[in-house]
């Protein structure tokens, strides 16, 4: 499917601060136009968020970035207009009841009212179906998915899908509109390897034809400009270099070298429960309530020093921080 340029993706010393704490900050890229971007991390780790607030969906409080030239967060809706989003669970679910040929139609139906030009509405009604048609044909083309495959063809119930034929109809209606910059959540959740391999190679064909692929995943592939959520790994030579990559602008294609660590990056004491700790041990949830009466003990104000704030980087404080911002952004 043919698609305009893509966009080109900074942002520095970019982050979100909720009410429970900072749900990711100090994030730096520098990508080019047609770039395959992967955010790689823990779930709770604040990925879901930074893809929203890269897409226009969520409003950053901390630094900026700039989305082919718009910078954020100021220019929140002209970001919306090119930036697409591909499955992002909790903000655009596909609907289970649907067919496959009813969630298609609906996508272009949403894209012709909403996001394409004001004469198309003015076309005659056969026209307009003409235009849909092609328009879905060649999606579903970019995203590899054949109707024929699916066990009732265009009849197919959403619920019946498997999982990467899920991604590739997320990935089609996304493309309806040929955004500038696809983003997906979760590209790599339920996915066998073999799978795993085919959705990146998508998304390689995507980024081929010029648009810009953002892809929220637990680890990323080599060749992928690669964000980390989470704490820096002590073992990893390359650690301390990790901050200074935003500031390489048109570094070299190598996905190492452009790799940034945020969140609590870092180093807390050794009896406070940092994010580090928390996302190492998903199961352990503190007790918010007892948190709280302890505030006097811990090093909330280390913010102006610099310091990570170990008190509002707890797990309590990232899945939460990501809860409460994900249930604003309903504009996508």
């Amino acid at each position: 499917m043919d698609s305009q340029h893509g966009a080109a993706v900074k942002a520095e010393d970019f982050g979100l601060k909720g009410p429970r704490g900072w749900v990711f900050r100090g994030v730096g890229i520098d990508a080019a136009p047609g770039s395959l971007i992967a955010v790689e991390g823990p779930s709770g780790s604040g990925r879901t968020c930074l893809l929203l607030a890269l897409t226009g969906r969520m409003k950053a409080t901390q630094g900026h970035a700039e989305i082919d030239g718009h910078r954020l967060p100021k220019r929140m809706a002209a970001v919306r207009r090119i930036a697409a989003l591909g499955h992002v669970p909790g903000v655009n679910d596909l609907d289970q009841a649907l067919t496959v040929a009813e969630q298609l139609r609906e996508g272009a139906l949403l894209h012709r009212r909403y996001d394409g030009p004001v004469r198309a509405l003015l076309r005659p009604r056969a026209e307009r179906r003409a235009r849909a048609a092609a328009r879905i044909d060649e999606a579903l083309a970019a995203a590899g998915l054949d109707l024929d495959t699916l066990p009732k063809g265009a009849r197919t119930s959403v619920r019946d899908l498997e999982r990467l034929e899920a991604v590739r109809l997320s990935v089609a209606i996304a493309l309806l509109g040929s955004p500038r910059l696809l983003a997906l959540d979760d590209l790599d959740l339920k996915l066998s390897d073999t799978e795993r391999t085919e959705a990146w190679a998508l998304l390689r064909s995507i980024a081929a034809r010029g648009t810009t692929v953002l892809a929220v995943c637990s680890e990323a592939p080599a060749d992928a400009v690669a964000l980390r959520t989470g704490p820096e790994e002590p073992d990893a030579p390359d650690a301390p270099d990790a901050p200074d990559a935003p500031e390489a602008p048109g570094a070299a294609p190598r996905a190492a070298d452009r790799k940034v660590t945020w969140g609590s990056s870092a180093k807390s004491a050794p009896d406070a429960d940092t994010d580090a700790d928390a996302d190492a041990r998903p199961d352990a949830v503190p007790d918010t309530d007892a948190a709280a009466e302890n505030d006097g003990d811990t090093a909330r104000d280390t913010d102006t020093a610099g310091e990570t704030d170990t008190d509002t980087d707890t797990e309590n404080d990232d899945t939460k921080g990501e809860d409460d911002a994900l249930a604003e952004a309903g504009r996508a």
